[in-house]
């Protein structure tokens, strides 16, 4: 546990937990008694936690996407991969070659999702006991998993060719599954 309480507590992990406390409260607003917030510590300190949120034991957050595809250590191997020394550097070096070769961008087209379905991942979230589902639209390697304005590299686009956040988010709905979404991306380097 001492070690776990170091690295979630480091700089970027202590934005993160800010971050996902802020997304909470996004998610209970629609669930509070129609009372509005703004985006600033004032706003935000007056926020009460909504009774369903206070009584689910059990929530699921979820990370998926590109990373997925080479699958070797964390949802970090897009930030790692090209840092000389890291262990995923030296596996992409030696599964997939130079950098100059086959960098993150070539992942994409193989991330094809061909299985997924949404509301099988919905049903089964609901039949599992979980109040709520928070999946990452964005991680760190900036790659939305939605159909999304300001970059053509997005799962609508590329990849599954699916707006997946969109399909998640509609099952859930129709299942009376709270859900909401996490972006990961003010923390990209």
């Amino acid at each position: 546990m001492k070690h776990f309480s170091s690295f979630i507590f480091t700089r970027p992990y202590k934005q993160l937990i800010l971050f996902c406390l802020i997304l909470l409260v996004s998610i209970c607003i629609n669930s509070c008694s129609q009372k509005t917030y703004t985006p600033d510590w004032e706003s935000l300190s007056n926020y009460e936690t909504p009774d369903w949120f206070r009584d689910a034991k059990f929530g699921i957050f979820i990370h998926w996407g590109v990373y997925s595809v080479p699958a070797y250590v964390n949802e970090w191997y897009p930030r790692n991969m090209y840092r000389t020394g890291s262990k995923q550097n030296a596996y992409h070096l030696e599964t997939y070659g130079s950098l100059n070769e086959f960098g993150y961008k070539d992942f994409i087209p193989r991330f094809k999702a061909e299985k997924w379905d949404p509301v099988a991942w919905a049903e089964l979230f609901k039949e599992s006991g979980a109040k709520y589902v928070v999946p990452v639209a964005e991680h760190h390697d900036g790659f939305p998993m939605y159909d999304c304005s300001y970059t053509k590299y997005n799962a609508k686009n590329m990849g599954p060719k699916r707006d997946i956040i969109g399909e998640l988010l509609v099952a859930c709905k129709q299942l009376e599954l709270k859900a909401g979404v996490s972006s990961h991306r003010a923390f990209k380097w």
